[in-house]
Order: structure tokens, then C-alpha cells, then sequence
């Protein structure tokens, strides 16, 4: 879910909704800065900016237009580099500013090495798909038999597709756009619904409002709803897991905390409160159940101890970068990201030090497939990865209408031990 995006402003400002912080007061001098063609303290805020946020891809790509602009082609090469290391592409021989950076003794193995990381990674096999160009999906869930239900953000649709008989649309009752899912193992599905300003079913967008949902799969009818109480700011559930003691884990991509839900009490409590996470997305239960990994799309991945909510951040290699993580799973000790925050997009494995605590290697399973247009979340049946190929989030405009030519959903099935050859930490500049 991408209402927390690494847009590119003006020349390449990276921004990014955040929360007050040190990052966003230096990057409030930055934007000042440039526009005011004060370049150099543009580059003082942009050091500032990424010794708040060490490492974010914005920050970095503002460093190098900030060390362009200050005639310092070396630096900015060398900021592009860590960019590189890190696989990430931001397209800058498109932009006028770096165009002096085409004389730099580096630049032809820099473009050399960028052409490499934009072609397709990994082998995906086509496992679903609908003619729905305007669903939006998001969420996805894979019964036993290989049905599928996906949930549509644009109209809060439910699309049930089973190998036999036709496919069976479950209009909203109650609930709005439709975000991650989970099944309970007594045949029901519960999902995380949120009015958001995308949903095409109200006439306030303003308006935000959000909940957990169950639907039955015998009856196909929703067989419980809990509201999360309004608490005067905007709400977005965006994913959840279920643990062993009936408890919902959930989190509000845009106000910030990781809420649990107790569905014998039914009741609400608050895990993370607002203010640790700037925008908390995908989450997973460790194998012991005793933590939550939980991928802040503008913060990176942390471990939540679910016993008092307490928040670990992971260490990360240089070389890795873990912003941008929409959805997140677990396979035995690795954890599976699908990454739309950063370019290319992409499906990467984090293999984790056995304290849990940080990252020690990586490797991508799927990078810039043909069919990939902003995936989203997915699901992990045996070895296989099934997850949204094609969001469309991208596509919305200012004012929240899509494109008229648009792919329906696409649902891409990836082996999880496949993809590149080798740990891959990205490519050093020369």
C-alpha cells in the first residue's frame, strides 16, 4: 500500500509523508534551500537529513543533487555508487542536473551497471488473473484447493475465484477498501478494511475511518466486524497476522502505532503507540511467537516484543536497503519483502542473524518482471510466493481517478529459493 511513497519532487526532492522529526525539519531546509539556489546549505541540510534517516534512499539521491549542484562531481558519483550498491535506480540520466555527471571518468561503468540491475530478475509463473482493470488489489488470500480471494481497494470488493465455477464478487457490508488478509483456520477470513481517499464508494475522502473484518467462507457473508475506534486522526489498517491465541496484530500505515485485537473480547489495544513508526505496512509473527517483525515503509524493519511492545531496529548492511517494504512474510528464519518504495521493484529475502537482530545476507527472487506495476501484499503456500504483480497504486492521479486502459489483477506465484544466483549486495563503484 503506497499512500507513503518515495515521490520525487521537482528536480529529484525525495520526499516522504512523515511525522515531525529530524528528518523532516532537514528536509523542510533542504526544499527551502534549493528553491531559494542556496546550494550550499542545501547540502549542509542534506547531510543533516541523512544522519537522521542513515542510509534512506531519498536522503541519498538529495545528497547527490545537492553535491551536482555544488560543482562537486566526485561526491555526487560516489553518493550514486551507495545508491547503486543497494540496487536501487532512480533514473537520474533523466535528470537535466546530473546531465554534468556524463563527462565523470565513471559514469560509463555507473550506466553499465544500472542497465544491468533494470532487466527482470527471477522466473514467475502467471497464477491468476481477472479482467477487472479497475479493481486495485491488494490483499490477497490462497485456500486449500488453490481458490483465491483478492480485495480491491477501489470498490471494496471481494473477488473469489475457485477452480470451479464462476468467479464471485462480495460487494462491501460495512467495510471499505480491502488491505491484507489472513485466514483463521475455522473457515473464515479476516481482513483489514479502510476508508481511504482512493475508495470510489464515498463522497467525503477526507474522511477516514478503519477496521478488521471476518468473512465467513461457508456463508460468504461477513460474520463479524470491529471498528477501530476514531481517535481524531487519519486511520489506515493496512495488514495484520493472526497468532495462536486468537490475537490480531495490525498496522496503521498513516497514524503510526501497531494495534492488537482480541477476538474473544473484542477488543482493541495498542502494541506500538503513535510516534515510533512513521508508517508501519507489512508484518510477521518470529518462529517463536514472542515478536513481531514490522517493515516501516519510511523507517525499516524493527522487532516488536509482543510481551511489552518494545522496538528493536535491525541492523542493516550498507549494502541492503529495507525501506519501501509493503508487504512482509516469514519463511523459516528468512524474512520475504516485496519492496514498491524503492526502484526496481522488487521481491527480496533477508536472511537473519540467529539473534534476529539484523540482517546478514539477501537475495532477490523477483526484480522488474514485465508484469510488475506496484505489487502489493502477498502469501506464502508451501515453497511458493503468490503476491499482486500489478496494484495500479501508481496510477491514481491528484485527484484519485485511474487511467481508462488499465491490466486487471495479476497474481505472479514465485519459488522463494530462486532468483539471482548469489547473496547479492549490489555493485561497487570502481
Amino acid at each position: 500500500m503506497n499512500l507513503q511513497k518515495l515521490p520525487v519532487l521537482g528536480i529529484a526532492l525525495c520526499m516522504a509523508a512523515a511525522q515531525a522529526d529530524d528528518y523532516a525539519d532537514a528536509r523542510a531546509d533542504l526544499v527551502t534551500a534549493y528553491e531559494a539556489q542556496d546550494y550550499a546549505a542545501m547540502r549542509a541540510a542534506a547531510a543533516a537529513s541523512l544522519e537522521a534517516r542513515p542510509e534512506y534512499p531519498g536522503a541519498l539521491i538529495n545528497k547527490a543533487l545537492s553535491e551536482v549542484l555544488n560543482g562537486d562531481a566526485d561526491a555526487a558519483m560516489e553518493t550514486l555508487g551507495r545508491l547503486l550498491e543497494k540496487q536501487i535506480d532512480y533514473g537520474v540520466e533523466n535528470i537535466e542536473a546530473f546531465a554534468v555527471l556524463r563527462e565523470h571518468p565513471v559514469w560509463t561503468s555507473y550506466r553499465a551497471n544500472i542497465d544491468r540491475i533494470r532487466q527482470p530478475v527471477g522466473s514467475a509463473e502467471r497464477f491468476a488473473s481477472f479482467d477487472k482493470p479497475d479493481f486495485v488489489p491488494e490483499g490477497i488470500a490462497i485456500a486449500e484447493g488453490g481458490g483465491v480471494v483478492l480485495g480491491g481497494i477501489r470498490h471494496g470488493q471481494l473477488l473469489v475465484q475457485a477452480h470451479h465455477g464462476p468467479d464471485l464478487v462480495i460487494e462491501p457490508a460495512g467495510h471499505w477498501s480491502v488491505f491484507g488478509m489472513r485466514f483463521d483456520g475455522r473457515e473464515g477470513l479476516w481482513f483489514a478494511s479502510s476508508r481511504v481517499p482512493q475508495y470510489a464508494g464515498i463522497s467525503d475522502r477526507s474522511a477516514y475511518r478503519a477496521g478488521l473484518f471476518r468473512l465467513d467462507l461457508d456463508t460468504l457473508e461477513i460474520s463479524h466486524r470491529a471498528r477501530l475506534p476514531v481517535n481524531g486522526n487519519d486511520q489506515v489498517l493496512g495488514d495484520l497476522v493472526i497468532a495462536g491465541d486468537d490475537t490480531i496484530y495490525t498496522t496503521d500505515s498513516v497514524d503510526g502505532p501497531v494495534y492488537r485485537y482480541s477476538i474473544p473480547a473484542g477488543e482493541y489495544s495498542t502494541l506500538v503507540p503513535t510516534g515510533v513508526f512513521g508508517s508501519p505496512q507489512g508484518l510477521v509473527l518470529d518462529e517463536s511467537g514472542e515478536f513481531l517483525y514490522v517493515a516501516d515503509y519510511i523507517g525499516g524493519l524493527s522487532r516488536v516484543r509482543i510481551a511489552d511492545g518494545g522496538v528493536e531496529k535491525l541492523a542493516v548492511p550498507a549494502a541492503v536497503s529495507d525501506y519501501g517494504i509493503d508487504g512482509l512474510y516469514r519463511h523459516g528464519s528468512r524474512l520475504i519483502a516485496i519492496q514498491n518504495g524503492i526502484q526496481p521493484h522488487r521481491v527480496v529475502t533477508f536472511e537473519l542473524a540467529p539473534d534476529g537482530l539484523s540482517i546478514v545476507g539477501s537475495r532477490l527472487i523477483a526484480s522488474n518482471l514485465p508484469e510488475f506495476d506496484e505489487p502489493t501484499l502477498g502469501t506464502i503456500v508451501g515453497e511458493q510466493l503468490f503476491f499482486v504483480a500489478n496494484s495500479h497504486w501508481n496510477r491514481f492521479d491528484q485527484d484519485n481517478n485511474l487511467p481508462d486502459e488499465l491490466v486487471g489483477p495479476v497474481i505472479l506465484s514465485v519459488a522463494i529459493e530462486g532468483g539471482s544466483d548469489e547473496t547479492r549486495h549490489g555493485n561497487r563503484m570502481p
